[in-house]
C-alpha cells in the first residue's frame, strides 16, 4: 500500500488557477479551471496527511496492510490518540491564488459553477472543503487508491468522514464540523451523501451524487431520475407575467397560483422566470405523487432548481394535498417554487404563507390569437427567420428561442390556405389552456400532412382540439364519434330550430356567458343545459349526436347503471366523478332517460324520501356550475323537476313523425346503396304504419336483412314482414285493414 502513497497525482496540481486553465480551460471554461483549481490544493492535503500517516506507521511496506491488523498496530493503537489535523490546510496559499483568479474570472463576467453552488445553498468555507474532497474521487481515478490507503481499508475507496474532516482542518470530536455531516446545506440540500448509516459515523463514506458532478463539470441536462415526474416549460406566450416577475424580483420565493378553466398558471409561471432571466424546471405532481420514492425525487426537483438558479414549478397541488411533506421537499429557497392549483389555497400545506394569485381564463380572443399563431396564419416569417411567432418548439431550456425558420415556413405554408374567420369558426366552442391550444395546433398540422395538398382545415382543427380530450371519461360514459349531420335528420321545423339554438350556444357560450359575464355571480358555470323530450324512437340521441357533429365535439353517453346506486351518497359520487371528468374533456355530455337521476322531488314521508331529494337538490347545484355541454333525454317530461327546467338553456320536444316524415324516414333508412325493388310502395307505408324514427329504422334494417336472404334486392314482402316483426316487438296487434292490400303477403307467416 505504501506504493500508492507515492503516487504522483499531479494531473490536479497545477500552481495556481490560472496553470489549470491553461491545462482544462484552454478554450476558456473559468468555471472548471476554478474548480480544477481548487480540487489541486484538496491533492496538496492529501500528500501531506500520507507523508504524516507514513512516518508513524510501523509496517509501511505490508502488502497486505488494511485486510487485518497486526499486534504492532494494536499497540501502536492503544498507546495513544492518533495525530490530530495539522493547522493551516483550510488557508493554504494554493487556495488563495485560485480564488484570486476566480475573482479576476468574475469581474470578467464568467459564471463560476463552484461559486454559485456556494451562494444558492448557503455553503461555509468548511462545506466547500469537503464537497471538494469527495469529489476528488470523481475527477481522478487515482484517488480511490489513496483513499483505500487513508481509510486503512482497501475496499473503501471513497473518504470517510473522519479523514475527510482531517484533511479540511476539522476536528472529529467538533459538534459544529459533525453538523456540517449530518445536516448541514451539503446533506439537506442533496450535494453529498453520507453512506453506509450502520457504521460509526467516523467511517461512513461521503460520494457527491453524479448530478452534482455533471454540473460542476459544465452539464446541464437534469437528473435522468427525474424524468418521469418532468415536463418541459410550455414555450406558449400568453396572459400578463409582469405583476408575478415583480413579486419574484423583490423576493418571493413561494407563490401559489389558482388558475381558471381556461387559464394557465404554469404558462403564467414560466413566463414571469424567462422576463427574469430564469430557467424553469417543471414538475407534474401527478406523476410525482404515483412514484414509490416520490420524497426522494422532490429532493431532487428542489436541487435541480438550486443547481441551474431556476424556478421550480409544481402542480397540480390537489395531486399532494395530503402529503405535506412531499410540497416541503420541494422548497427550493433562494429559488423560487410556484405552486399551480385549481382549488382553495390550505394554509396546513406549507409552514409559511405563499403569495396567492389568481389566474384567470383565457378569453375567446385570446384563444383565436393563439391558434393563429401556432398555425402560422397570423404573421409571416421575416428574412431573418425570426418571424413574430410566440408559440414554437424550444422545449423552454431557456428564453424560449421558438421554432426554426424551417420548421416555421412549412407551418405557414401548411396554413396559407386558411383564413382567420375559419379558424375562429371551427375553435370557439373548444375551451382549452394555452398549451393545450399549442398542442392541438400542432396536431392539426400533423393531420394536414396526410392530405395531398397539405392544407390544413376546420376539419383538421376540430380533429387537433379533440386530441386533448382526456381519457377520464371513457370509464364513466360511451363516447360515440359522431357521423351524422343536419341532413340525416327528419324533423318538423320547430324542433329543428331549437336544435340549432343548442348548437349556436354551446359554441358562443364563452364570449356571452365569460367575456360578456352575461351570468355573474352565484358560481354559475359557462355551460349549456338541454332537455330533449319525446317517445321513444323520435331521434333525441342521434340529434344529440348531429349537435356534437356540428360543433366537432364527441359524444358521451352517460350509463346510468354506473351511477344510480342503491347506497345512499353513492349516487351523487358517481355524478360528481362524470361532472369532474367531463370539466376536462370538450365534448357533448348526454344523460338519456335522465328522469331517473333529475326526477321530481317529493313530499318527505321517510328517510329514503329525505335522500332522494337531497340527491336531486346536489344536482341542481352541479347542473349549475357545470361548464360543458349537457343534454338531459327523457320519455317522460312532467317526470323532470321544476327546478331542473328552470335551469335548463333549451327544451326541445321531439314529436312522432307525421306521414310525410315517416315517407322521408323510410327512403333515408333504406339509402341508396341497398338495390331497392319498384314495387316498393313508400307512400302506402308511411301512411299506414304510424311508427316512430327508431321504430321505421329497426325495420329497414330487417328489410335489408330479408334482402340478402332472398336475392339481394329490397321488394315489398320484405319490407311488410319487418314491419309485421317491429309491431310483435311492440307488442301491437298486426292487423288486416292497417296492412291493406299487402296482408296476402303475410299468410304464409302470419295471421
Amino acid at each position: 500500500m505504501s506504493g500508492d502513497a507515492g503516487v504522483d497525482v499531479g494531473g490536479l496540481g497545477q500552481t495556481d488557477g490560472h496553470a489549470a486553465a491553461g491545462q482544462h480551460g484552454q478554450h476558456g471554461d473559468a468555471s472548471l479551471a476554478h474548480l480544477l483549481g481548487r480540487a489541486a490544493t484538496v491533492e496538496e492535503r492529501v500528500r501531506d496527511l500520507v507523508a504524516r500517516r507514513r512516518a508513524v506507521d510501523p509496517q509501511p511496506d505490508d502488502p497486505f496492510r488494511g485486510l487485518y491488523l497486526s499486534d504492532d498496530a494494536v499497540d501502536r493503537l492503544l498507546a495513544g490518540p492518533r495525530p490530530g489535523p495539522a493547522p493551516g490546510l483550510a488557508a493554504d496559499a494554493r487556495t488563495a491564488a485560485v480564488e484570486r483568479a476566480a475573482d479576476e474570472a468574475e469581474r470578467a463576467g464568467d459564471r463560476l459553477r463552484l461559486r454559485g453552488l456556494v451562494r444558492r445553498f448557503g455553503l461555509s468555507p468548511l462545506d466547500v472543503d469537503l464537497l471538494l474532497v469527495a469529489l476528488v474521487c470523481d475527477l481522478d481515478a487515482r484517488f480511490e487508491q489513496l483513499f483505500g490507503y487513508l481509510n486503512d481499508d482497501v475496499t473503501r475507496r471513497r473518504p470517510a468522514t473522519a479523514v475527510a474532516l482531517e484533511l479540511c482542518g476539522a476536528d472529529l470530536a467538533s459538534a459544529h464540523a459533525r453538523a456540517r455531516l449530518t445536516h448541514g446545506p451539503l446533506v439537506t440540500g442533496g450535494l453529498l451523501a453520507v453512506e453506509d448509516p450502520d457504521r460509526p459515523f467516523p467511517g461512513r463514506a461521503l460520494r457527491v451524487p453524479d448530478r452534482v458532478v455533471e454540473h460542476l463539470l459544465g452539464h446541464d441536462a437534469p437528473d435522468a431520475a427525474l424524468a418521469p415526474v418532468l415536463v418541459a416549460p410550455p414555450d406558449v406566450r400568453w396572459g400578463e407575467a409582469g405583476p408575478l416577475a415583480r413579486a419574484l424580483d423583490r423576493g418571493v420565493t413561494l407563490t401559489y397560483l389558482r388558475e381558471g378553466s381556461t387559464g394557465s398558471a404554469r404558462v403564467l409561471a414560466v413566463q414571469a422566470l424567462r422576463a427574469l432571466g430564469r430557467d424553469a424546471v417543471v414538475v407534474d405532481l401527478h406523476a410525482l405523487a404515483a412514484e414509490p420514492d416520490a420524497h426522494v425525487l422532490a429532493r431532487s426537483a428542489a436541487r435541480e432548481a438550486r443547481l441551474r438558479g431556476a424556478g421550480l414549478v409544481a402542480g397540480p397541488v390537489e395531486a399532494v394535498a395530503t402529503r405535506p411533506r412531499l410540497l416541503a421537499a420541494l422548497v427550493c429557497d433562494p429559488e423560487p417554487l410556484l405552486l399551480v392549483g385549481r382549488g382553495a389555497w390550505d394554509p396546513g400545506w406549507t409552514t409559511r404563507p405563499p403569495l396567492l394569485l389568481t389566474v384567470p381564463a383565457s378569453t375567446t380572443d385570446e384563444r383565436s390569437t393563439m391558434w393563429l399563431r401556432a398555425l402560422g396564419a397570423g404573421s409571416q416569417p421575416t428574412e431573418g427567420g425570426e418571424g413574430t411567432d410566440d408559440i414554437g418548439g424550444s422545449g423552454g431550456s431557456g428564453g424560449g428561442a421558438g421554432p426554426s425558420r424551417g420548421a416555421r415556413t412549412a407551418r405557414h405554408e401548411a396554413a396559407a390556405g386558411i383564413d382567420d374567420a375559419t379558424v375562429e369558426a371551427a375553435t370557439l366552442q373548444f375551451r382549452l389552456r394555452p398549451e393545450q391550444v399549442a398542442r392541438a395546433a400542432a396536431s392539426a398540422l400533423a393531420q394536414a400532412r396526410v392530405e395531398p395538398d397539405g392544407q390544413v382545415t376546420a376539419e383538421h382543427l376540430r380533429a387537433g382540439a379533440r386530441a386533448e380530450n382526456g381519457s377520464a371519461l371513457d370509464g364513466l360514459a360511451r363516447r360515440i364519434e359522431p357521423a351524422v349531420g343536419w341532413a340525416d335528420l327528419v324533423l318538423p321545423r320547430a324542433p329543428l330550430i331549437a336544435l340549432r339554438e343548442v348548437a349556436l350556444r354551446a359554441r358562443h357560450r364563452e364570449r356571452v356567458l365569460g367575456d360578456w359575464s352575461m351570468r355573474p355571480g352565484g358560481g354559475r358555470g359557462h355551460g349549456v343545459a338541454a332537455l330533449f323530450a319525446g317517445d321513444s324512437g323520435t331521434g333525441k340521441t342521434m340529434s344529440a349526436e348531429v349537435v356534437a357533429h356540428e360543433l366537432g365535439l364527441d359524444l358521451y353517453v352517460v350509463d346510468l347503471a354506473t351511477v344510480v346506486d342503491k347506497y345512499i351518497g353513492e349516487t351523487e359520487k358517481n355524478l360528481e366523478r362524470i361532472f369532474g371528468a367531463a370539466a376536462g374533456v370538450n365534448g357533448v355530455l348526454l344523460f338519456d332517460e335522465a328522469d331517473a337521476i333529475f326526477g321530481r322531488r317529493s313530499e318527505v314521508r321517510d328517510s329514503h324520501d329525505r335522500y332522494a331529494n337531497i340527491e336531486s337538490a346536489y344536482l341542481l347545484q352541479r347542473m349549475e356550475s357545470f361548464d360543458g355541454l349537457a343534454i338531459l333525454a327523457t320519455n317522460l317530461r312532467a317526470n323532470i323537476d321544476e327546478a331542473f327546467t328552470r335551469r335548463l338553456d333549451v327544451l326541445v320536444d321531439f314529436p312522432l313523425p307525421d306521414a310525410e316524415h315517416r315517407r322521408a324516414l323510410w327512403d333515408r333508412c333504406l339509402g341508396a346503396l341497398v338495390p331497392r325493388d319498384p314495387d316498393v310502395d313508400l307512400d302506402f307505408v308511411a301512411g299506414a304504419f304510424e311508427l316512430a324514427g327508431g321504430a321505421i329504422r329497426s325495420s329497414a334494417v330487417t328489410a335489408a336483412y330479408l334482402a340478402a336472404d332472398d336475392g339481394g334486392t329490397v321488394r315489398m314482402t320484405h319490407v311488410i314482414s319487418a314491419v309485421e316483426h317491429e309491431y310483435r316487438k311492440l307488442g301491437r296487434l298486426c292487423l288486416p285493414g292497417e296492412f291493406g292490400r299487402y296482408w296476402s303477403m303475410l299468410q304464409p307467416t302470419g295471421a
